[in-house]
């Protein structure tokens, strides 16, 4: 059995559809389909049930995923434990925030593409929540990770923010001095998100009100700055506002709990070397430039 077919089957039993594995894969829904009908024609059972959504394992599927997941990534391993010097080949598709992707992860991705030549790197920047299996991506890059989420995890770096305001802000409404205080002001969120607090060694949650929204952290930075509200922002946002004067720290007392970056990847017992070696590329990188994060400043 061709190894191609056997990853392309394993790629649609995990995305639940011919679409999104043709997309992840990097190859045509035709393709796709003829590789799956090989698999299905060598084996003579039915391993997925095509339906108006996508495609659904069927009994002989569910079982012939895992031996075909496991037989998949040994060959993977073996192909890259003989590639020279380690070299990476073949495509890796990542989704990164746009708030400071561009600016704090493009770089490193670059460098990762320079020292593999053989890698070919496809990068979607966004703040929107993208699902990378339905929209074929290999991993994400994001600063908060839902526990609730059947995704893997891996945490590869502290990102530290703060209550800020400006100082017109602060100089027509005042600036909160307590936590009950705080929600009578106007905040500038990304949605309906929740802030935590430091309280002595006691978490403290708060929901704040405001009717000003973007999905941006820049974006809100920017409506701080002009006067619109309280913003809780990573400081590798801030602390250019913060050191010019246009934005300043309040409610010190209430420090921001440390947030962190993880690299995010769908669920397997196998993540691909590329992912591994983006994880640790990403974990170095978070330990030699703390003042890029502002965590100094």
């Amino acid at each position: 059995m061709d190894i191609k077919d056997l990853q392309t089957f394993v790629a649609v039993a995990d995305a639940g559809g011919v679409s999104v594995a043709a997309r992840r894969l990097g190859v045509s829904k035709s393709i796709v389909s003829r590789r799956l009908f090989r698999v299905e024609a060598e084996l003579g059972v039915q391993l997925l049930a095509r339906t108006t959504r996508g495609a659904a394992l069927t009994e002989a599927g569910i079982t012939f995923r895992d031996h075909a997941a496991r037989a998949s990534a040994e060959i993977d391993t073996a192909k890259e434990t003989i590639l020279p010097t380690g070299e990476l080949r073949g495509r890796l598709r990542v989704a990164m925030p746009l708030t400071f992707g561009p600016t704090h992860f493009a770089p490193v991705l670059a460098d990762m593409a320079r020292q593999h030549p053989q890698l070919h790197i496809h990068t979607s920047y966004s703040d929107r929540f993208v699902d990378l299996i339905a929209e074929g991506f290999d991993c994400a890059i994001r600063s908060a990770y839902l526990q609730d989420s059947n995704l893997i995890a891996k945490r590869v770096g502290p990102i530290h923010g703060k209550l800020v305001a400006s100082p017109d802000y602060i100089k027509a409404h005042g600036s909160p001095e307590s936590l009950d205080e705080l929600v009578t002001h106007q905040a500038l969120m990304q949605g309906t998100e929740a802030w935590q607090f430091m309280d002595g060694d006691k978490i403290v949650t708060v929901q704040p009100q405001g009717r000003f929204k973007a999905d941006s952290a820049t974006a809100l930075a920017a409506a701080a700055a002009a006067g619109l509200g309280i913003a809780w922002l990573p400081d590798c946002i801030t602390y250019g506002y913060v050191a010019s004067g246009a934005l300043v720290p309040i409610m010190t007392r209430y420090p921001v709990p440390p947030g962190a970056a993880y690299v995010v990847r769908p669920p397997g017992q196998h993540p691909m070397r590329k992912v591994r070696v983006l994880t640790e590329i990403l974990t170095e990188y978070f330990k030699r430039n703390p003042d890029v994060w502002g965590l100094d400043r």
